[in-house]
């Protein structure tokens, strides 16, 4: 339907042109010059096609390039919705009520539409990542670090799930492990200034630690 109106857009300036040549040659010299001034067809501008969405891949890239925060963030924001959102209704439908009834401090109703999304879908990032937050906000950490393993499998990329694990291992105490998270995290996406210096304080931290 798009191309189809593209396409239809740019012979519009063609219609009126062709419709003043017809009638032209029936009047006197002195008339088209009169009416030619005030038939001229206005001229039209083609529409053009909106601008398709970018890939996962394609906005990682930028991510990745990108020096200024706040645009980072942006891109990032993007990102998560990307991961966020499935092609099928019932999925997407299933993790807003799942969300709603978290909001609202129902957890074991929003652990069973998230776990209805999964066995749904059982590839699909964006639920695996919503459970793995679900987990980490009810103190369930293994549950939570097993579900971030599998959107990390399912995706290396996650920024959003390799966040969630540096959190964990940091409660957990492990400042090594969380470290070696973020830096990896940093690795897709480096512009974001809290974490260049959660990784400075703990780079400093350890270094004290072994001196």
């Amino acid at each position: 339907m798009r191309r189809f109106s593209f396409r239809l857009a740019l012979t519009l300036p063609l219609i009126p042109i062709l419709l003043f040549a017809g009638t032209a040659s029936a009047q006197a010299p002195e008339e088209q010059d009169g009416n030619q001034a005030a038939q001229a067809p206005v001229e039209q501008v083609p529409l053009r096609p909106p601008a398709k969405p970018k890939t996962v891949d394609e906005l990682l890239a930028d991510l990745k390039r990108e020096r200024d925060p706040q645009a980072a963030r942006q891109i990032a924001n993007t990102a998560m919705a990307t991961w966020s959102d499935s092609p099928s209704p019932t999925i997407n439908l299933l993790m807003q009520w799942s969300a709603k009834a978290a909001a609202e401090k129902r957890n074991a109703a929003a652990l069973d539409f998230i776990d209805q999304a999964i066995t749904l879908k059982p590839d699909f990032v964006g639920a695996w990542n919503q459970r793995a937050t679900l987990h980490f906000s009810m103190g369930n950490y293994q549950k939570s670090v097993s579900d971030i393993e599998k959107v990390l499998d399912l995706e290396p990329r996650h920024f959003g799930a390799i966040a969630g694990l540096a959190g964990i291992l940091t409660e957990r105490g492990s400042k090594d492990g969380a470290l070696k998270a973020w830096e990896r995290y940093l690795e897709v996406f480096p512009a974001d200034r809290e974490a260049q210096e959660i990784v400075s304080k703990l780079s400093e931290e350890l270094a004290g630690q072994r001196t």
